[in-house]
């Protein structure tokens, strides 16, 4: 099925909701009740981080770079040169 839920457990839900009497209400209506899946929109279980943030410590200096994350390659090469 489409969106991944059992053939068999689905038609026990369906006999399940008859025999509560799920049927009176779709009698009501005319029988024009519609079913449906309802996609759901979760949002990212971890946001990934805005900036890329170093300390670097060389004696008595300290240095506090923030980097953005969409110039992750740009961050790449600059520490390279400095770590030469």
């Amino acid at each position: 099925m489409a969106h991944g839920v059992n053939a068999n457990l689905a038609r026990r839900w369906v006999l399940d909701a008859e025999r509560r009497g799920g049927d009176a209400l779709a009698n009501a209506a005319g029988g024009a009740v519609a079913i449906a899946f309802v996609p759901v929109q979760l949002p990212p279980a971890d946001a990934a981080p805005i900036d890329i943030r170093i300390e670097l410590r060389r004696g008595p200096i300290a240095i506090s770079v923030s980097w953005p994350c969409t110039a992750a390659s740009q961050c790449g090469a600059w520490m390279r040169e400095l770590l030469r």
